[in-house]
This record gives structure tokens, C-alpha cells and sequence, in this order.
């Protein structure tokens, strides 16, 4: 009776420590490709936030840091690799690893649309096998870029402006005769100053954030791409998560997503902010606008298309408008 007895209490104990390691809380170490001020952190911070007021006992995020202690271009590949489990980031800082990635960018269709219409799960999938992560959530959706400068516009022609630019869009500012520089964020307004560059790309938010709009007088119209902004989880630490951490994580996630709704109007307040600070819309003429616009996707796809043809076909449809 007495071996009957020890063998019960063996066993539960191990089902007890068999549970408890099961339902384990499992810590996520994260950083930021933005800084904690921009406006491109305050959606991961109050995602941070909210995961760890929820998910005591199932989740936590501990951001180990941001741009400061990790460069954006840099994110990816601590990504790829497991040193950290999650970033706030963008496809544009990784499209060394994965090119199909600036596909988010070129999106003429929400998100929601696209996780709809296989979309999501297509370039989901490359991420994972490409980079070994996962495309959790994209955290904005229907802003733009705009070219913002301090010499004024005619047409789309410009010819012997000297644009900041990104890998992103570099092609397109080629397109329409700019000459595209590679300066870091913290370096802009120095060369704005100095006459290094005439002007930049740039969402239509997040000007102020960084002081450019003292030196910047007009924001060309109309603008151009989807700026894309995203969560990337590592896919070694995906697989480790059980079914309740899964559960919980993409209930977040449906969560974070939700907020996007909000990013038109925050633009549209945004500009009139910039107008107040000196900033002059320049509207091009109505006959270049298309144009214009035009030479962007062609510009952006094409840069996918030779990187990777058969994705390219593949994502272009789900993606684009048909352009």
C-alpha cells in the first residue's frame, strides 16, 4: 500500500512539475529599430505595455534596447540569428536578407486585405525561410512618404536635386533624376544645413520628431508607397511557444493591428502641424502627377523582380493594384 502510495505521489509530482514547466512564462528579449521618442516606437511601447499588464505568468517583453545600442540595418541579422526574439522594425532595414520584404512597402492593399487574400502568408513564409523569422503584425499601414525639400518644384523632373534617401526608394529617385545619398537619420539635419543634401524621403510623419522641419521648406505632393513598419519574431522562439502563449500573443496582435485605423487622420494632422512650422505643400502639376507615381511602383518592382523574379510574380498580383 505504502509503494502504491509513493508511486501516486510520484506522479503527481511530476505532473505538477510537468505543467507548471508547460505553462512557464516565457520572456521575450526585443529591441526597436526606432528611437523610444518617434512616433514609429509609441505603438511598440504601448504593445510592450499592454503584452506585459496581460500576460503575467504567459508572456513578458523585456526591450533590451533600440537604435542607440543596435543599428536599425543590424536588426535582422541579431534576428536571424536568436539574439534577440523580437524586433519593432521595418522589411526596408532587412532587404539584404530578404528583398521580396520591400514588397510591404509597395502594398496598395491593407492589411487586412492581404492576410485575406494569401498575401501575408506568402511573404510570412519567405521570411521564414529566407531569415528564419516570422512577420507578426505590421503596426502602420496607409501612410506615405513624400520628398520634402528645400528647393521648390516645377514638375516631377528633378534633375540635380540631391536627395537622403534609403534603399527603398533610392531607385525611384534615380527615376526622376535625383542624385540619392545615403545619410544616417541623426546626420540629416547637419547636411540640410550645410547644403549636403537639398532634402529627403520621408513619412508624413515623424518630421518633428527628429528637428528636420527647421530646415525644410516644402513637402511635395502627392506622396508615394505605404510605409511599413512591422513586428518580426525569430522562428526558433515561435516554435517554442505552446498553444496559451500562441493564443495570447496573437490576440495582441489582432489588437496592435486594430490601432493602424487611426494613421490616416494622424497624417492628415500632421501635415497641417507642418504647415504651421513653414512647411509649403507643392502640388505637382495635375498631368505629371500619374506620372509620378507611376515611376515609383515601376521603379520599386522592378528592384524586386530582378532580385527575385518568381516571388516577384507571385507577391506583385496580391500586392499591387495592377499597376
Amino acid at each position: 500500500m505504502q509503494k502504491k502510495t509513493g508511486k501516486l505521489a510520484a506522479g503527481l509530482l511530476f505532473a505538477i512539475v510537468a505543467s507548471t514547466a508547460q505553462g512557464a512564462e516565457i520572456t521575450l528579449k526585443a529591441v526597436s529599430a526606432f528611437g523610444q521618442d518617434t512616433f514609429f516606437a509609441q505603438r511598440f511601447k504601448a504593445f510592450v505595455e499592454k503584452v506585459n499588464a496581460e500576460g503575467k505568468g504567459v508572456m513578458k517583453i523585456q526591450v533590451v534596447g533600440g537604435p542607440e545600442s543596435m543599428p536599425p540595418f543590424e536588426v535582422g541579422n541579431a534576428l536571424r540569428a536568436g539574439v534577440i526574439d523580437l524586433a519593432n522594425s521595418t522589411g526596408v532595414f532587412h532587404a539584404n536578407l530578404v528583398p521580396e520584404a520591400l514588397a510591404m512597402t509597395l502594398a496598395e492593399k491593407p492589411m487586412s486585405e492581404l492576410r485575406a487574400n494569401g498575401g501575408y502568408a506568402l511573404l510570412d513564409q519567405i521570411h521564414r525561410e529566407k531569415a528564419n523569422m516570422v512577420w507578426l503584425a505590421r503596426v502602420s499601414d496607409g501612410l506615405q512618404y513624400h520628398i520634402y525639400s528645400n528647393k521648390k518644384v516645377a514638375s516631377s523632373d528633378f534633375s540635380g536635386f540631391k536627395l537622403r534617401s534609403v534603399p527603398v526608394y533610392r531607385a525611384f529617385f534615380q527615376s526622376v533624376g535625383a542624385s540619392p545619398l545615403q545619410v544616417a537619420p541623426g546626420e540629416v539635419y547637419t547636411a540640410l544645413e550645410r547644403g549636403v543634401v537639398d532634402g529627403y524621403g520621408w513619412p508624413s510623419i515623424g518630421v518633428f520628431d527628429l528637428g528636420w522641419q527647421e530646415k525644410t521648406k516644402y513637402r511635395v505632393e502627392p506622396g508615394f508607397y505605404n510605409v511599413e513598419v512591422s513586428f518580426f519574431m525569430n522562428q526558433n522562439t515561435w516554435k517554442k511557444l505552446d498553444a496559451t502563449q500562441r493564443a495570447f500573443l496573437e490576440k495582441q496582435i489582432a489588437w496592435v493591428e486594430s490601432q493602424n485605423a487611426g494613421d490616416l487622420k494622424k497624417a492628415e494632422e500632421e501635415k497641417a502641424r507642418q504647415g504651421k512650422a513653414g512647411i509649403e505643400a507643392v502640388a505637382l502639376p495635375a498631368d505629371q502627377v500619374n506620372l509620378f507615381v507611376a515611376k515609383a511602383y515601376e521603379a520599386g518592382w522592378k528592384g524586386i523582380e530582378q532580385a527575385s523574379p518568381q516571388n516577384a510574380a507571385k507577391l506583385k498580383p496580391l500586392f499591387s493594384n495592377g499597376r
